[in-house]
């Protein structure tokens, strides 16, 4: 397969395997949605702590996002942009999220999102990923 060809069906690929993880957060499907995590990541994330080492602790960090939401999450990516090579690939976008917390209180917020994403037997697994929020929109 010419080298073009190939690569066009790897960016589908992690732009799939993103996509699918977006929905399992819509979905607020904590096993479906860990299954995109590397084992070993580390994230730096909006929730504490500062560094999440391990999809177990990360796992954590999503059940009580997830807990404290009513219903589905409304969780549209912007301006996704996608650098790869042939065992790694780095994705960036900014999320808009939007819901109902548990005490009726709406959610309405944006994060940025980078995440790194790389090969592990035949499927890409995020190995690093850092969510922020802005101080200001």
């Amino acid at each position: 397969m010419p080298t073009t060809q190939r690569r066009m069906q790897e960016d589908a690929s992690v732009r799939e395997r993103v996509e699918t993880l977006a929905q399992a957060i819509r979905d607020k499907d904590v096993d479906a949605l860990m299954t995109h995590y590397a084992p070993d990541v580390i994230v730096y994330d909006v929730m504490p702590p500062l560094d999440v080492q391990g999809a177990a602790a990360y796992r954590k960090n999503f059940e009580r996002w997830f807990a404290s939401m009513e219903g589905p999450i409304g969780y549209e990516m912007t301006d996704m942009r996608l650098s790869m090579s042939e065992s790694h690939a780095m994705c960036h976008c900014k999320s808009h999220i939007t819901g109902t917390r548990k005490n009726g209180e709406k959610a309405d917020y944006w994060v940025r999102v980078t995440t790194f994403l790389q090969q592990a037997n035949g499927q890409w697994l995020v190995g690093h990923e850092h969510v922020s929020m802005p101080a200001k929109m």
